[in-house]
């Protein structure tokens, strides 16, 4: 199944989500907030997941564009002599420069998601703990004290 097919699934399922019994502020009676149908929370992270492919993103994708860029190129270098003097090398040349460009595009995309997947768990971390250190600062006491 292609992107399309998968994006017009995901489009076409987005308003039966419904969520189950709700308080006003967004949870349910036991105090977590719900998924769809009332299910499993909405935001769940996978820190191994994202581990796993961040290291296939360095180990795999990023080793294997560059080598198959390095091939190209190679190829393109051989076919631009072999057109020496006819307008068909310059076309070539200018094929690899965009070639090129559009590799050193994608290893940089690629870059970014491989930070972005190892970033994430830290992110998560930093605002727990802000807001465990929030809700720790509110208490009877520090309204009292207030007052």
């Amino acid at each position: 199944m292609g992107f399309d097919e998968d994006w017009a699934g995901i489009r076409s399922g987005a308003p039966a989500r419904t969520h189950g019994a709700m308080g006003p502020s967004g949870t349910d009676p036991g105090g977590a907030t719900t998924g769809p149908a009332g299910g499993a929370p909405d935001l769940a992270t996978a820190p191994a997941k994202k581990k796993a492919a961040a290291h296939t993103i360095e180990s795999e994708l990023e080793p294997r564009t560059g080598k198959a860029a390095r091939c190209a190129d190679a190829a393109t270098a051989e076919a631009v002599a072999g057109f020496d003097g006819w307008a068909t090398a310059s076309g070539l040349k200018t094929v690899e420069a965009t070639w090129d460009k559009q590799v050193r595009t994608l290893l940089a995309r690629l870059a970014t998601e491989r930070d972005a997947l190892r970033g994430t768990a830290v992110a998560f971390g930093r605002q727990e703990l802000d807001t465990r250190t929030r809700i720790a600062g509110v208490g009877p006491s520090s309204c009292i004290d207030r007052y």
